[in-house]
Protein backbone atom coordinates (compact mmCIF):
# COMPACT_ATOMS: atom_id res chain seq x y z
CA UNK A 1 0.00 0.00 0.00
CA UNK A 2 1.14 3.51 -1.08
CA UNK A 3 -0.45 6.00 1.25
CA UNK A 4 -0.29 9.48 0.79
CA UNK A 5 -1.40 12.80 2.33
CA UNK A 6 -3.41 15.36 0.53
CA UNK A 7 -4.21 19.14 1.36
CA UNK A 8 -6.44 21.12 -0.20
CA UNK A 9 -7.78 24.94 0.12
CA UNK A 10 -11.59 25.67 -0.06
CA UNK A 11 -11.56 29.44 -0.85
CA UNK A 12 -10.56 31.81 1.70
CA UNK A 13 -12.60 29.85 4.42
CA UNK A 14 -10.51 26.75 5.02
CA UNK A 15 -8.04 23.63 4.74
CA UNK A 16 -8.72 20.32 4.34
CA UNK A 17 -6.77 17.25 4.41
CA UNK A 18 -7.18 13.12 3.76
CA UNK A 19 -5.01 9.95 3.67
CA UNK A 20 -5.31 7.82 0.98
CA UNK A 21 -3.35 4.81 -1.02
CA UNK A 22 -2.15 6.55 -4.01
CA UNK A 23 -3.33 4.08 -6.17
CA UNK A 24 -6.84 4.24 -5.52
CA UNK A 25 -9.10 4.68 -8.15
CA UNK A 26 -11.90 6.42 -6.14
CA UNK A 27 -10.25 9.43 -4.49
CA UNK A 28 -13.65 10.50 -2.15
CA UNK A 29 -13.13 7.28 0.44
CA UNK A 30 -10.04 8.26 2.30
CA UNK A 31 -8.80 6.37 5.12
CA UNK A 32 -8.43 9.21 7.16
CA UNK A 33 -9.11 13.43 6.77
CA UNK A 34 -9.53 16.59 8.86
CA UNK A 35 -11.48 19.65 8.06
CA UNK A 36 -11.94 23.27 8.69
CA UNK A 37 -8.07 23.54 9.70
CA UNK A 38 -6.94 27.64 10.00
CA UNK A 39 -3.59 26.98 7.78
CA UNK A 40 -2.09 24.57 5.36
CA UNK A 41 0.84 24.06 7.46
CA UNK A 42 -1.37 23.09 10.20
CA UNK A 43 -3.68 20.47 7.94
CA UNK A 44 0.00 18.99 6.77
CA UNK A 45 1.34 18.85 10.25
CA UNK A 46 -2.08 16.81 11.70
CA UNK A 47 -2.18 14.66 8.88
CA UNK A 48 1.65 13.85 8.93
CA UNK A 49 1.08 12.65 12.62
CA UNK A 50 -1.51 10.64 11.26
CA UNK A 51 -0.17 8.95 8.55
CA UNK A 52 2.54 8.22 11.26
CA UNK A 53 0.58 6.34 13.16
CA UNK A 54 -1.34 4.72 10.47
CA UNK A 55 1.77 3.14 9.16
CA UNK A 56 3.02 1.88 12.46
CA UNK A 57 -0.28 0.27 12.54
CA UNK A 58 0.16 -1.56 9.15
CA UNK A 59 3.83 -2.66 10.60
CA UNK A 60 1.69 -4.56 13.18
CA UNK A 61 -0.29 -6.22 10.72
CA UNK A 62 -3.14 -4.46 11.26
CA UNK A 63 -6.04 -3.55 8.55
CA UNK A 64 -7.12 0.23 8.08
CA UNK A 65 -10.43 0.88 7.64
CA UNK A 66 -11.21 3.54 4.82
CA UNK A 67 -14.04 6.82 6.19
CA UNK A 68 -16.83 5.15 4.87
CA UNK A 69 -16.88 1.89 6.10
CA UNK A 70 -16.58 2.94 9.43
CA UNK A 71 -19.29 6.12 9.52
CA UNK A 72 -21.20 4.99 6.58
CA UNK A 73 -21.04 8.73 5.35
CA UNK A 74 -18.75 9.95 2.04
CA UNK A 75 -16.32 12.38 2.58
Amino acid sequence: MNLRVRVVHYGSRHWYADIDDADDPQPDDPFWFVDNCRTQSQALEIACRELRLMSGRLVRGDQLDRVLEVTGVPV
